[in-house]
């Protein structure tokens, strides 16, 4: 199995820039490998992908050397270990809201005996080619694990939800905790902020790592100021930014 070279720098105190990628489109993913971010999440929550694609898409991102994460919107055994066995190197599962939930995700991803992940002879192990016990042990070391915490309920059980055993990462969404604060898409409202501020350090003192949306440089250097070291955009908002400097920079070089 391949090094997860996220987990590496992360672990190594490094800040780590990625993207959601909202689009089934693997040569978007081999792309942001070349242009050097660090990570991407291939956003089957919210976006159309299917497993075909996702998989397709986890091989772009290994063709670039940059790391697969797949956001998965059903945290059901059965379906994590679809996008695990297709080579995911790590999962980001939202609305987690309990323990018991963040403990349903380790044990997806995880063999035993740290979780109950079934064994299959999937692209991770080439196709098991590799041996499949050596390939266990590397599977334990190298998936990487992020729960999101983006509701009330998680923030009123965040004390066993950031205590999660073999968990990574926590990621806290502001975006939903916008909404759920009536503040729908202000993700730099007070309340939001103030809410990512508190549960930082409580998350780094549990020895995970932390993540959530950087806007722009203000807004990764304030995060990563508090210890915020996983930082991630998406490829929409890259998009969108990158059409209208150029048509901005046309039309005023025309207009002149």
């Amino acid at each position: 199995m391949r090094k997860n070279t996220l987990k590496q720098k992360l672990n190594a105190g490094k800040a780590t820039i990625g993207g959601f990628v909202n689009s089934p489109a693997p040569s978007l993913v081999e792309t942001m490998g070349w242009l050097g971010f660090d990570f991407v999440i291939i956003d089957c929550e919210h976006c159309p992908m299917d497993y075909e694609t996702t998989e397709n898409m986890i091989r772009a991102a290994e063709l670039s050397d940059i790391t697969p994460v797949v956001r998965i919107g059903m945290n059901v055994q059965q379906h994590v270990q679809r996008y695990m066995d297709a080579g995911a190197a790590g999962v980001l599962m939202p609305l987690i809201n309990t323990g018991e939930e963040a403990r349903a995700v380790v044990d997806a991803v995880k063999y035993p005996p740290m979780g109950r992940r079934g064994l299959f002879g999937g692209r991770g192990s080439m196709y098991g080619v590799q041996d499949m016990a050596e390939y266990v042990k590397e599977a334990n070391e190298e998936t990487f694990i992020a729960i999101q915490i983006e509701t009330l309920e998680a923030i009123e059980n965040q004390d066993e939800i950031i205590g999660t055993e073999n968990v990574d990462l926590v990621f806290l969404g502001p975006g939903d905790l916008s909404s759920v604060f009536g503040v729908h898409g202000q993700l730099r409202h007070p309340k939001v902020v103030e809410t990512i501020e508190t549960l930082t350090p409580k998350i780094l003192a549990a020895g995970k790592h932390v993540g959530s949306i950087a806007m722009d440089g203000g807004h990764a250097r304030q995060w990563s100021d508090i210890g915020i070291k996983w930082l991630v955009s998406g490829t929409n908002r890259f998009f969108s930014a990158g059409c209208q400097a150029y048509l901005n920079d046309v039309r005023s070089s025309l207009d002149g």
